[in-house]
């Protein structure tokens, strides 16, 4: 039975507004000021924007490529390039599964703290309150032995909106989410850093975050945080790109698109860092400390140091902590989505299955395993370590092998260039191939060498070496397994979309025509009529 034609975006505002969205989580809040302050503070920006620009952003292209080109999930897309490449293609779903069961959990506690900020319930000890009276922290890692109903009511609030927005789809769902949200996100934090510049020792706090250490720039310390940070922020190595740019039109400027979802990116980690900088400088004043005494990151920065702030804030502090768990709930639910809906285009390519039946399936299992690990004493220990090595091992490393195999493997980097110039208002040039074959694969080998060699000379977070093997090395080392294992059974679908390639790349040498050259066939993969297929390209024109 014939299914419909691959969804599409409704308007390409509103595909940079999902690929915006994507990009925004809440790295970009609490992970890029204090990279940008520990790695030479306003002298880091020169290195971040060289990053954007010969890594960032060229792989951020060839990925809108990859997906455009042949308007298939990420596990399709490669093996169209090349069979076994399938595996890169689930080896990032597994990734997003990964990412998904933790993520989301985090977002849950975001909300959750977004109530707890009205009356400031954290008290004198926000410390005490977030390990032990709201998580109940265990003070070991192990298996599961209970459950905490304050994480676990707000982790299914969050499954049931991702799911809801899943189900209704790309254009109707995604799309009309993130055109309400981005901009949402983006005046809640205007106003959260126009209350942050009004108070004590703000004015310390942007000194500290943007006073220039120039020497720190000839240390390869630097460059390799900076290209680091630029990969991770970007969503980039996930396959969420290749899934967002396979809805998009025919007649779409990829290389443009890339320019301004990297960008707006980039432009909202800055404003991210005014804002909490200026927190922080408030804190050290207060405190009567330096900046460097109370700068920090991650979880301990999101709920442990802006509670403090809030309680310390004169007037004002309520609204403050609603702001800002506001956006961390806003800019991680739109980043859950797409980790999502790469799993979901997935297995509908793989299966030929609907979308509601796929994401009730496909995402209710991966909901179920989050609310059955994270909710629980032991839930941060997992999120931890779960965290560290699949962004270590997982990200980055994908993202590594992909930009190998297009670049040395199979050499395509002409063949994309030639397909985004094709529709595209700024031109690739040399440039492009020369970052994606060289600097791009260069820098992230040395930060991942240097990354192993840190990690095998000392236990990451001290946890035992038995804990590490399974839920880190264990967990990383099985993406890559199952990335490996799907792409060895037989896919009938995906042999007749590989057959239509041939025969009309075929056609198009015996007749010359550069234009089907450039063009693969375009059966959409969920198992759509020819028919419908032309039908759809006519729209397109």
């Amino acid at each position: 039975m014939g299914q419909q034609p691959r969804e599409q975006w409704g308007t390409r505002a509103g595909f940079l507004m999902a690929a915006i969205g994507s990009a925004i989580g809440l790295g970009n809040i609490w992970r890029f000021p204090y990279i940008a302050y520990e790695n030479g503070g306003g002298a880091f920006l020169l290195p971040y924007l060289i990053a954007m620009l010969t890594a960032g952003i060229p792989l951020l292209i060839l990925e809108y490529s990859i997906g455009h080109r042949y308007r298939s999930s990420a596990p399709l897309s490669y093996r169209r390039i090349y069979r076994p490449a399938e595996a890169i293609g689930w080896w990032q779903v597994a990734i997003c599964f990964v990412v998904a069961v933790y993520y989301a959990v985090i977002i849950a506690w975001a909300i959750r703290f977004t109530w707890f900020s009205v009356d400031q319930a954290w008290g004198e000890d926000p410390d005490g309150f977030f390990f032990n009276d709201f998580l109940q922290m265990s003070p070991e890692p192990g298996l599961v032995s209970g459950f905490v109903s304050g994480v676990a009511w707000p982790l299914v609030a969050v499954w049931f909106v991702t799911l809801t927005v899943l189900v209704i789809g790309i254009r109707r769902g995604i799309e009309i989410l993130n055109k309400i949200t981005i901009p949402l996100l983006v005046v809640l934090f205007c106003l959260l850093v126009v209350q942050a510049l009004t108070l004590d020792g703000a004015l310390t706090g942007l000194n500290a975050f943007f006073t220039p250490d120039w020497e720190a720039m000839l240390t390869g310390k630097v460059w390799i945080a900076a290209y680091g940070h630029v990969f991770f922020s970007l969503s980039i190595g996930f396959g969420i790109m290749v899934t967002y740019a396979s809805y998009l039109r025919r007649k779409s400027d990829l290389t443009g698109s890339a320019m301004v979802a990297g960008f707006a990116n980039s432009s909202f980690e800055l404003l991210a860092g005014i804002g909490v900088f200026a927190a922080l400088g408030f804190m050290a004043t207060a405190a009567g400390t330096a900046v460097d005494e109370v700068a920090t990151s991650g979880i301990g920065l999101a709920f442990i140091a802006f509670p403090q702030i809030i309680s310390s804030l004169p007037f004002g502090g309520s609204l403050f902590g609603v702001l800002f768990f506001g956006c961390l709930v806003i800019a991680g639910l739109t980043s859950l989505i797409s980790i999502v809906q790469v799993i979901v285009s997935a297995v509908q390519d793989r299966t030929g299955m609907g979308r509601t039946q796929t994401v009730l399936l496909v995402g209710g299992a991966t909901a179920l395993a989050s609310i059955l690990l994270f909710p629980t004493p032991e839930g941060l220990h997992f999120l931890d370590v779960f965290d560290h090595f699949i962004n270590q091992y997982g990200i980055a490393l994908a993202g590594l092998v992909l930009v190998i195999f297009v670049s040395w493997g199979v050499r395509k980097l002409p063949l994309f260039q030639a397909h985004a110039n094709s529709v595209s208002s700024i031109h690739l040039g040399l440039w492009w191939r020369i970052t994606l074959g060289g600097v791009t694969p260069v820098l992230i080998g040395v930060m991942m060498w240097d990354s192993l060699r840190t990690e095998l000379s000392t236990n990451y977070g001290n946890y035992p070496t038995g804990y590490l093997l399974a839920a880190g090395w264990g967990v990383a080392i099985g993406a890559v397994v199952f990335g490996i294992v799907m792409s060895c059974f037989p896919w009938k679908r995906a042999d007749v979309i590989a057959r239509h390639d041939a025969e009309r790349a075929a056609e198009a040498k015996d007749a010359q025509d550069p234009v089907q050259l450039e063009e693969p066939n375009d059966i959409a993969p969920s198992g759509a009529s020819v028919a419908a297929v032309d039908k759809e390209k006519e729209e397109d024109r």
